[in-house]
């Protein structure tokens, strides 16, 4: 099984690191430099308001049935036309819901239009990821592999015509951007649909009352979990937009988006691999099998990365943000400054909320793969309030500073009690000289990327050159064990 994972994980990050990263730095970046940080905001905010009513089209059941379908493949037949079934009448629960609170919280007639296509949005991207909880809970990684870049790639190709294809006399709108999204989710999910509608034979749609009710109460914790998780991830721009007067809360909004797409994208790693995690934690926790092995392969891995990226991240910062984000034509001098210190800190503070995140998709997958859900629900809990809190009380005063230290706060706060919960459950052994290990690589990185910066090159050479630093470190202190996955790899046996 680690076979299994560390070959898949390969090919799904060399498909990802293939295609997203000129997603993010050529294709995002270009359409919050032509749009502006205000109307990026804008439509940031909204996407952000939608995310939380999101759940409502899934009521947990892509995770359930990722978990269920890894353990017992054999239903995929008999669940997969009735869950159809449920997830469309979902929908209809979702645009409801999403409409109603929008009219009550005062949107305007151009926040509803933005509202009503980036709701649709939301709904293909909800078909996406439970057609793929089929195919990865199969444990057809390969395929899901080239299912998770398919719409970015797609992406690509339309929003390279329309920024630089010269097709339009008008400049790029921020909602051309959003209509592009529909075009690539929707092929998207019409081709994972075909992938697996023959994998379950699938004939007709399949109306069960008992089944459905069933899946929703076993669904139920999944739903509660995703709902709260979702909360404190993403209600950041929510309180930027609606705390702050008008135009101060878009704008502090698309500053806000500058650096979480940046951390978004960077998260693109640890989400892979609690993808493949899910899945492969399941079916041994079902088999009985030992997860001890798997689970700190795992953890070093994206620990040492996450560090890495986190603390070189904090020392160029502003590099990072200037050279991504170029001064607009309406902005002066001392405008445009301050903008850019307000990312570069809110970019440092979420950057290092990146190192939690990437162990919670360990360690709260772990736990979610083994069905420990009143556990998760009640952390996540805490994370809804520490964050609400926090925005609350920091937003008037910090604006989008102060909603990046709520968030990392929250992370921080749930991913130790996550840690906790599976050191209890699991009964790990004590593992003092990992411990120690870790502690010797993250002071020797914040050494090698404060050394790195009294180099004579470019700032970006000198990031190149302290990272493949880092790396050797991680690989000399057995953070990455080289031998050890040339040995898994090898072994003809998953």
């Amino acid at each position: 099984m680690q076979k299994k994972f560390l070959t898949n994980l390969g090919l799904l990050l060399f498909l990802n690191l293939l295609v997203k990263p000129f997603w993010v730095l050529g294709i995002d970046r270009s359409v919050q430099n032509a749009v502006g940080a205000e109307d990026f905001g804008f439509y940031f905010s909204i996407l952000n308001f939608t995310f939380l009513f999101y759940i409502l089209l899934d009521l947990g059941i892509t995770n359930f049935n990722n978990r269920n379908i890894a353990q017992h493949s054999q239903l995929l037949n008999k669940h997969f036309s009735s869950i159809l079934v449920l997830k469309i009448l979902l929908v209809f629960l979702f645009v409801i819901v999403t409409f109603i609170v929008g009219f009550i919280i005062g949107y305007d007639s151009r926040q509803f239009k933005m509202l009503s296509w980036i709701t649709l949005n939301q709904i293909l991207l909800s078909f996406i990821l439970y057609l793929r909880s089929n195919i990865s809970g199969l444990l057809l990684f390969r395929t899901d592999s080239f299912l998770s870049v398919l719409d970015r790639l797609l992406m690509i190709i339309f929003c390279s015509i329309l920024l630089w294809g010269n097709v339009t006399s008008t400049p790029f709108e921020i909602e051309w951007f959003v209509y592009a999204q529909t075009a690539a989710y929707g092929l998207t999910a019409i081709t994972a649909f075909i992938i697996v509608i023959i994998k379950a034979s699938f004939k007709k749609l399949s109306w069960n009352r008992a089944f459905l009710i069933m899946i929703l109460k076993k669904s139920f914790p999944f739903a509660l979990l995703a709902l709260l998780m979702a909360q404190y991830n993403r209600i950041d721009t929510v309180f930027l937009e609606r705390l702050l007067p008008e135009n101060t809360g878009y704008e502090q909004a698309g500053i806000y988006a500058q650096a979480f797409r940046l951390m978004d994208a960077a998260n693109m790693i640890a989400f892979l691999t609690a993808a493949l995690l899910l899945p492969i934690f399941s079916r041994m926790i079902k088999l009985n099998q030992s997860i001890e092995k798997i689970a700190k392969l795992s953890f070093s891995l994206l620990f040492t990365i996450s560090t890495i990226v986190a603390i070189g991240s904090y020392n160029y910062s502003t590099d990072f943000m200037t050279w991504l984000y170029p001064q607009h034509d309406y902005e002066t001098v001392f405008d445009y400054t301050l903008r850019m210190g307000q990312s570069a800190a809110a970019f440092s503070l979420l950057m290092f909320g990146f190192i939690a995140i990437s162990t919670s998709y360990v360690f709260g997958t772990l736990l979610t793969a083994n069905g420990s859900l009143k556990i998760m629900n009640l952390i996540a809990g805490c994370g809804v309030l520490i964050s609400i809190g926090l925005n609350v009380a920091l937003v008037p005063r910090l604006m989008a500073i102060g909603s990046a230290y709520a968030s990392l706060s929250a992370q921080f706060a749930t991913v130790v009690a996550q840690v906790i919960a599976a050191q209890y459950i699991f009964k790990f052994k004590v593992n003092t000289r990992l411990l120690l290990s870790l502690v010797i690589f993250v002071a020797g990185v914040v050494l090698i990327v404060y050394l790195g910066k009294l180099l004579p090159y470019d700032w970006k050479m000198n990031i190149l050159i302290s990272v493949a630093v880092a790396f050797i470190l991680a690989i000399a202190l057995r953070l990455i064990h080289l031998r050890e996955f040339i040995r898994i790899i090898r072994e003809e046996k998953a």
